[in-house]
């Protein structure tokens, strides 16, 4: 089938690859976001997804909205039979879910219809999920309610962040992918409607949100923390400043207060409203990612210091 792939992230990339090397797909072009600024210096770079489509020698297309008429004209042009769809990172309208002779599939990472929405990963840790997963379904108006083609599962690790855990699902996702758009050409496939019952939506998690609360659990702190790693991730203040924390550990049962801390030369232990947590690495605002001891070492917290 002639293929129009829209993906924006790394997370993209092994099914860009996976549907490239296929011998049954096309893909004719890729649609991205627009090229944007990242890094320390605020250049400008096009997305992972852009670059491997160049390397590639495949038609890009970055519309800055979706409905421009000059994009939904070049699409048509391309006559796609499906457009495979994996975190392109804009919403699409009717207009452009009209084109393609098959609809827009997506390739969701949960087990629909649970966590639908922008951050699913990021919130199935955050909720304490033994069991996640990646969904293909097509695309409707509705957010993520599509009828359902496949899905695979994947268990949550007891240390997995939502940077590990989504490098995995991408990885079987993308052969989830593959296989849906060839059931789909082979006519074998049928997509089946979500159940109306476990609906839970993920909304992206802001850096305000990402602020650990010290007076929650250590269950809690923990799960924060490795759901905002590595984006948008966690922070504290101390003295005023924002400092970002990397994956804690419980501890000792120390008797330490919400935000109080306690250094010694080998661990750098945080009170919570159950227990302390020992931190791992951090980065204090303005510099680079170090070893709690070694920050400890530098800013010696006294007994009146407490994280906020």
């Amino acid at each position: 089938m002639r293929l129009v792939f829209a993906g924006t992230p790394d997370t993209a990339l092994p099914s860009l690859r996976t549907l490239i090397d296929s011998p049954r797909h096309d893909v004719v072009a890729v649609v991205t976001r627009p090229d944007a600024q990242s890094g320390r210096g605020r250049k400008v770079h096009p997305s992972p997804v852009a670059e491997l489509a160049e390397e590639s020698g495949i038609e890009i297309l970055r519309p800055a909205k979706v409905g421009d008429l000059a994009f939904l004209d070049r699409l048509r042009e391309l006559e796609p039979d499906v457009c495979p769809v994996v975190a392109y990172g804009a919403l699409l309208p009717q207009s452009a879910l009209d084109v393609p002779r098959v609809g827009w599939v997506n390739l969701h990472f949960s087990i629909l219809p649970a966590w639908r929405g922008a951050a699913p990963v990021q919130h199935a840790i955050l909720h304490g999920d033994e069991i996640t997963g990646a969904s293909t379904f097509q695309i409707v108006k509705e957010l993520d309610a599509g009828p359902v083609y496949g899905v695979v599962t994947e268990q949550i690790k007891p240390g997995d962040t939502s940077g590990t855990l989504l490098e995995r699902l991408s990885v079987s996702g993308a052969e989830l992918l593959a296989a849906t758009l060839d059931g789909i050409e082979d006519g074998t496939l049928e997509a089946r409607p979500q159940p109306g019952d476990g609906v839970t939506i993920a909304p992206k998690i802001t850096v305000e949100d990402a602020r650990v609360d010290w007076s929650a659990p250590a269950m809690r702190v923990d799960r924060l923390v490795r759901a905002c790693t590595p984006n948008p991730g966690a922070w504290t203040e101390f003295r005023g400043q924002r400092l970002k924390l990397g994956p804690v550990r419980s501890a000792s049962d120390a008797s330490l207060r919400p935000g109080q801390i306690a250094a010694t030369k080998t661990s750098v232990l945080v009170g919570t409203a159950t227990g302390p947590v020992e931190l791992s690495d951090v980065q204090p605002q303005g510099k680079r990612l170090m070893s709690a001891v070694e920050w400890a070492r530098g800013v010696r917290p006294g007994d009146e210091d407490r994280f906020a």
